[in-house]
């Protein structure tokens, strides 16, 4: 007599994926559906009173752990956005599965993170998410085989499913944008060099340089622990003081993230200078509260959070019906998913025209155009 195992390996799925035909208690694609209906026909197969069993042992829970409750409206000037943004798409694309989440908060804290995986082990969820606060490398404890897991806003070691923010990417596009305008003195401070956030979005700015055929200039560069208690804006005021005495200043300066560009802003301000007139100033992340509100409005990086959410709700999906559809069926590990946002063009820089290029002073002031 057949068993879910024969039809698992005759229709090239899982097991799992067998009993949800059968049961009708989870998301199945229509050709995997007819391919174990017609496996079930081929093999004589009859549903029984053990798949009964078997979905009945089903809790329907998803587990996701991040720590947006408690760090929601803290001081996180590196991070970025708070990743509440992150739980709201994840809500988004699991609403219509039938799934019940829950969601454990870590309260910031590294050490909570083996105890929340266990708690939901024991209340047999059928998978997991762990969202981390910014972009960066994590280390879980190992799970059993049948609870799959996806990382959102991390990675690690293990090649575990991932979906990330494309640094990159972003601040590439960025900088080929503010190059289409005419700018050729781009300014960059950086987050810091620990983060890999740190890491990517200046190998974006530099791909960009090198594709517009502008040689990289370290003086431009700077990576500045802005928030640093007392140091901090006294660093980043040091670091755009040295760039605007350059005798070939830059004509806009891309920030880390868009709070740095808040306090570039107050700098400026300070040091007399004019946005966007005598120099602009872009960020990343499009953190609208201040994105939107600051005069001008800031030219930024939408950092796609709903949508990483989203992504990462459709993938613990897919290896729950085992489905994913990025299995090669040759190696387990999993490349992670980069999600990239669009640019967001706003007055906090200029279009430059020939005769703002050429009528520069050492200082960086333009001179009477002609």
């Amino acid at each position: 007599m057949a068993t879910i195992y024969d039809v698992a390996k005759h229709a090239g799925v899982s097991p799992k994926t067998v009993s949800r035909v059968m049961n009708g208690d989870g998301p199945v694609g229509d050709k995997t559906r007819a391919a174990v209906e017609e496996a079930m026909r081929a093999l004589g197969f009859v549903r029984s009173n053990a798949a009964r069993m078997m979905r009945a042992q089903k809790s329907g829970i998803i587990g996701l752990i991040t720590g947006a409750i408690s760090t929601t409206g803290l001081n996180q000037k590196q991070q970025g956005l708070p990743d509440l943004f992150i739980v709201q798409g994840i809500q988004r694309a699991l609403e219509t599965s039938g799934m019940t989440v829950m969601i454990a908060d870590t309260a910031g804290r590294q050490d909570r993170v083996a105890p929340l995986i266990d708690t939901f082990l024991s209340h047999r969820v059928e998978g997991l998410i762990y969202v981390a606060e910014y972009h960066q490398e994590v280390s879980l404890p190992q799970l059993p085989e049948d609870t799959p897991l996806v990382l959102v806003n991390c990675f690690d070691s293990k090649g575990t499913p991932a979906i990330l923010p494309d640094d990159r990417r972003g601040q590439y596009e960025l900088v080929r944008r503010l190059i289409a305008a005419g700018h050729r003195r781009i300014g960059y401070l950086a987050l810091r060099a620990d983060m890999v956030a740190g890491q990517l979005r200046p190998q974006g700015y530099r791909e960009a340089l090198a594709e517009g055929r502008i040689a990289y200039d370290p003086a431009l560069f700077a990576h500045t622990n802005f928030d640093l208690p007392e140091a901090g804006p006294q660093l980043l005021w040091d670091s755009i003081d040295h760039m605007l005495r350059l005798a070939n200043p830059p004509t806009v300066i891309c920030c880390g993230n868009d709070q740095m560009a808040l306090m570039v802003y107050g700098i400026l301000r300070t040091m007399g200078r004019r946005v966007p007139d005598e120099i602009g100033v872009a960020g990343f992340d499009n953190y609208r509260v201040i994105a939107e509100t600051l005069y001008p409005p800031l030219t930024t990086v939408d950092l796609p959070y709903n949508a990483m959410g989203v992504r990462a709700g459709e993938r613990l999906l897919s290896l729950i019906a085992g489905e994913d559809p990025l299995l090669s069926g040759r190696s387990p590990t999993q490349s992670p998913v980069c999600v990239a946002g669009p640019v967001l063009w706003r007055a906090s820089v200029a279009e430059m025209r020939p005769t703002n290029i050429l009528h520069m002073k050492p200082n960086g002031r333009k001179t009477d155009e002609v």
